[in-house]
């Protein structure tokens, strides 16, 4: 059964909650991490990857929660977006995040950004972008958490029910 598509809201959870999704979608795909380097290509990786897509964004989005995250703590994640589509004014409570422009590019306050470009959204800092004519695809590491509760595939749930990593 598809899971039904969330409001947008990139306050849904936690920097914690994010974690504990992770391992959540990482035990789902049978990915153990042990150690041992990762690439976007081993197979463990793109069933977890798969798993931890995000239904928590704008129309004409598509997002994807990275099953690794850094000790800084970040968590990571991969968005593309179609042409022309505008991403809602919004603010990340839970802490400071780092947009990078991969291809195409997006409209921040009157000016295109491009691939090799980036932007540092400061914790709390209300900001709204429009994707350009050509599309976008961006990686993006937040101190928060930017995902919806549920893991792709899944009913909605209730965000204090996530069980504990």
């Amino acid at each position: 059964m598809q899971a039904k598509s969330q409001k947008f809201d990139p306050n849904l959870l936690t920097f914690g909650d994010g974690l504990k999704r992770i391992a959540r979608g990482n035990e789902r795909a049978k990915l153990k991490l042990n150690g041992r380097i990762l690439t976007s290509r081993d197979k463990d990786v793109e069933r977890a990857t798969d798993i931890l897509q995000v239904d928590n964004i704008p129309d004409g989005f598509k997002k994807w929660q990275l099953p690794v995250y850094l000790d800084s703590p970040s968590q990571l994640f991969i968005s593309t977006a179609a042409a022309n589509t505008t991403v809602p004014e919004h603010a990340h409570r839970d802490g400071d995040g780092i947009r990078f422009i991969v291809a195409g590019s997006i409209i921040y306050n009157g000016v295109e950004l491009t691939a090799g470009d980036w932007m540092f959204i400061p914790k709390g800092q209300r900001y709204s972008f429009q994707v350009g004519r050509l599309g976008a695809t961006m990686c993006y590491c937040y101190c928060c958490c930017c995902a919806g509760a549920m893991l792709h595939g899944e009913e909605v749930i209730n965000p204090g029910v996530l069980s504990p990593a």
